[in-house]
């Protein structure tokens, strides 16, 4: 299907590196996740919920987003899928290239959205944060699953704590 189909079915991909549009404000590349249908009648609602959620957005709205740090880009990109009420959010690699304060924050927004009825599915890296907030997890090696369970299972999985945690 073509990219406005899957959106107003409810699925929206929020993509690794990013991508919002940097000579846009804030406010601008949030309107912009809201241009579909099912969501268009919802962004004042919508607004509010993002707002919410990630404060800093609130306070940077008339900021071109290009000037923002890389959090505040990756927390406006989440906040840009958010305002297309997905039912389902593909987040891909959402910490990757952020400081660790800022990946903790990231993943406790992330366990928040998943709170308010949205499905997540989660591409990431980060193993130990991905497993702490997942219901359920995948592990793949070389383009293959090869564990299954809940978050908490592979959290105790001794496979995955020697090949991804370190452990």
């Amino acid at each position: 299907l073509p990219a406005h189909d899957v959106v107003e079915l409810g699925v929206v991909q929020v993509p690794e590196a990013r991508r919002i549009f940097p000579d846009m404000t804030v406010l601008e590349n949030l309107r912009l996740g809201s241009y579909s249908k099912r969501s268009r009648g919802d962004r004042p609602r919508n607004l509010d919920r993002v707002f919410s959620l990630f404060p800093r957005l609130a306070e940077r709205q008339k900021q071109l987003g290009g000037t923002m740090s890389g959090g505040e880009q990756q927390m406006l990109a989440i906040a840009r899928g958010l305002m297309a009420n997905p039912r389902l959010l593909l987040l891909d690699e959402p910490s990757i290239g952020l400081a660790p304060v800022l990946v903790k924050s990231i993943f406790e927004t992330i366990a928040a959205i998943n709170r308010q009825g949205i499905t997540i599915v989660l591409l990431e890296q980060n193993v130990y944060q991905s497993l702490h907030i997942s219901h359920r997890a995948y592990v793949m090696e070389l383009g293959r699953i090869v564990l299954t369970g809940t978050g908490s299972e592979l959290a105790e999985n001794e496979h995955v704590k020697k090949a991804f945690l370190g452990l």
